[in-house]
């Protein structure tokens, strides 16, 4: 199974100054993925919160890098990426671990 990493960025900030308190700290998950899941997956996916925000998840093959184990209360959207190729909303993939 190959390894994959998850990085979650905000590139779209809506806040007074531009900015996300998480700018300065890498979030990033590795997951085993089923052989071929990786080559159905695109590299990066983004989500509009509605609201001015918005987060984008790249997906790589997991080289030597070690993941930070943190993904700031957003890993329902890997989840999702994994359920459904994309970033959705979906109560369902959010209460899954």
């Amino acid at each position: 199974m190959p390894k994959v990493i998850f990085e979650l960025t905000m590139p779209n900030r809506n806040s007074w100054n531009g900015a996300w308190s998480g700018d300065c700290k890498k979030y990033t998950v590795i997951k085993d993925l089923p052989m071929g899941q990786l080559e159905k997956m695109k590299p990066s996916y983004y989500y509009d919160f509605g609201d001015g925000w918005g987060a984008s998840v790249e997906v790589r093959r997991a080289g030597r890098e070690k993941a930070t184990g943190r993904f700031s209360n957003y890993g329902w959207m890997i989840n999702s990426i994994l359920k459904h190729n994309e970033i959705r909303k979906d109560w369902d993939v959010c209460l899954t671990k």
